[in-house]
């Protein structure tokens, strides 16, 4: 019994000293952004949708880590276009043709795994996010590789990658699965830009005194954001 007590306690302090390490960030919806654009034959469109909220956990040493991410799918904003020709894109994105907003107001990334990368893709990338993305309730594994720094408290993410919108239900136009549309054709890959912007809350509470409730927490922690 005293070994396993023994045992025990070791993996009790092990988890508490990655807990303690671990650093947690809260998105900055004003200084974030997803830009998006996508192709037709004729041309293309860009815009931006705003995040709503969301949060980054990584260790110590930013090695490894996970999150989320919420989308507001209201406020698709197309910023190639202006007055009438732009409130009928924004209209149109926001239909059952693309991403039926007013069934499904918000889209989320979460992530499962933020891991060091050391270039094996060939590019600048620090880091290599993985994630379950959901949009129309329809959820897809996807990766991509992201540019993370951190310094005095505040993280940054940059990240552009690809994505075949036929996988979330969004076929409208699509030259893959229709014939005949000419012009009028959409390409199914369209891309996404993420620029976020974090700052840290406080540092996770190590078990202890979480296991502890008669014990005063310390004040001298800074409060959540």
């Amino acid at each position: 019994m005293k070994l396993i007590s023994k045992i025990t306690m070791a993996v009790v302090i092990l988890f508490a000293a990655v807990q303690v390490n671990a650093q947690n960030f809260k998105i900055d919806e004003d200084k974030s952004t997803v830009t998006w654009k996508g192709y037709k034959v004729a041309g293309s469109h860009y815009g931006t949708i705003d995040i709503k909220t969301g949060n980054v956990k990584l260790d110590e040493g930013g090695l490894t880590g996970s999150g989320n991410v919420v989308i507001d799918m209201t406020t698709i904003n197309t910023q190639d276009l202006s007055g009438e020709y732009k409130d009928k894109l924004d209209g149109h994105l926001s239909a059952p043709d693309f991403f039926d907003v007013e069934n499904h107001q918000i889209a989320t990334f979460e992530i499962t795994k933020i891991r060091q990368t050391r270039k094996e893709r060939g590019d600048d990338a620090s880091h290599v996010f993985t994630g379950n993305l959901t949009i129309k309730d329809i959820t897809k594994e996807v990766e991509f590789p992201a540019n993370v720094t951190i310094k005095d408290g505040t993280l940054t993410a940059t990240a552009a990658f690809s994505i075949d919108r036929t996988k979330w239900d969004i076929k409208y136009g699509s030259g893959s699965l229709f014939d005949g549309l000419g012009d009028k054709m959409i390409y199914d890959d369209f891309e996404l830009e993420l620029n976020i912007t974090a700052t840290e809350g406080r540092k996770m509470m190590n078990i202890k005194s979480n296991t502890n409730p008669s014990k005063p927490a310390n004040s001298s922690l800074p409060s959540n954001r």
